[in-house]
C-alpha cells in the first residue's frame, strides 16, 4: 500500500517539471498580454466631418491620437499595440502625418488597392481574423459594420475581451446589440478624452456623465 501511494507523487513530480521546463520554453505563454488597437483612421475622420461637424475638422478638432493610445492602455492596464491603416491608393503618404503617428508609438499600415476594394476594410479585416490566434484583446476604432463578422467570432473566445471605441450614437446598430455578448462600448469624446474642444454633439448622455460645465 505504501509503495502504491508513492509512485503517483513521483510521477506528478515529474510531469510537474517537464510543464514547466515547457513553460519556460513557450514565448507565448511568457509574453505579457497585450491590447491591439486597431484604427480605422478613414472612418472617424469622415463621421467626425459628415456626421458631428458637419464640414472638414479643422486642425483643433481632430482626434488626439496619442490620447486615444493612452486611453487604450488604461482600459485594461497592460501593454497596448497601435496599429493605424491608411489608404495610399493614390501612391503617396500624408508623410508630417505618417512621422507624427511613429513618435507616438503607432504603426502605420498604408495600404493600396489594386481596383475598387475598400482596401482600409480588408486590411483591418484581415488583420482581426489574425488576431483570432493570438492571445490578447482587442479595441477597434471605427462606426463601420463592415467588420461585425470579425468581432462577433473574436467575442466567442471566452478568455478575450473585445471594445468598441467611436462616436456611440453613430455606432452600427448591430455593435450595440453585440454588448450582450461582451463587446464593451467607449466614447471617443467622454471616455477617452480624444478631443482638445467640446464638440457640437447632440446625444444621450447618462446622467453620472452629465457635466454642466461642458454647456455654460
Amino acid at each position: 500500500m505504501a509503495a502504491a501511494a508513492v509512485r503517483p507523487a513521483v510521477r506528478g513530480t515529474a510531469t510537474l517539471c517537464r510543464m514547466s521546463a515547457a513553460f519556460s520554453q513557450d514565448p507565448e505563454r511568457t509574453t505579457p498580454r497585450r491590447t491591439y488597437l486597431i484604427v480605422d483612421g478613414e472612418n472617424i475622420d469622415a463621421t467626425l466631418g459628415m456626421n458631428v461637424l458637419n464640414r472638414r475638422p479643422a486642425p483643433e478638432e481632430r482626434p488626439r491620437w496619442d490620447r486615444i493610445s493612452a486611453f487604450a492602455e488604461k482600459v485594461w492596464s497592460q501593454d497596448v499595440v497601435p496599429l493605424f491603416f491608411l489608404n495610399a491608393t493614390s501612391g503617396q503618404m500624408p508623410m508630417p502625418f505618417v512621422q507624427a503617428l511613429l513618435a507616438m508609438g503607432y504603426k502605420p499600415i498604408p495600404l493600396a488597392a489594386q481596383g475598387a476594394e475598400k482596401v482600409v476594410d480588408v486590411g483591418i479585416q484581415r488583420t482581426l481574423d489574425a488576431l483570432m490566434d493570438r492571445p490578447g484583446d482587442v479595441l477597434l476604432a471605427s462606426h463601420d459594420g463592415d467588420f461585425l463578422p470579425q468581432i462577433e467570432a473574436l467575442l466567442a473566445d471566452d478568455d478575450r475581451r473585445v471594445g468598441l471605441i467611436g462616436f456611440r450614437e453613430f455606432v452600427n446598430a448591430r455593435f450595440t446589440e453585440l454588448e450582450q455578448r461582451g463587446l464593451t462600448m467607449y466614447d471617443l469624446e467622454a471616455d477617452a478624452d480624444a478631443f482638445t474642444t467640446v464638440l457640437p454633439r447632440v446625444r444621450i448622455i447618462p446622467i453620472e456623465e452629465f457635466d454642466p460645465l461642458r454647456y455654460l
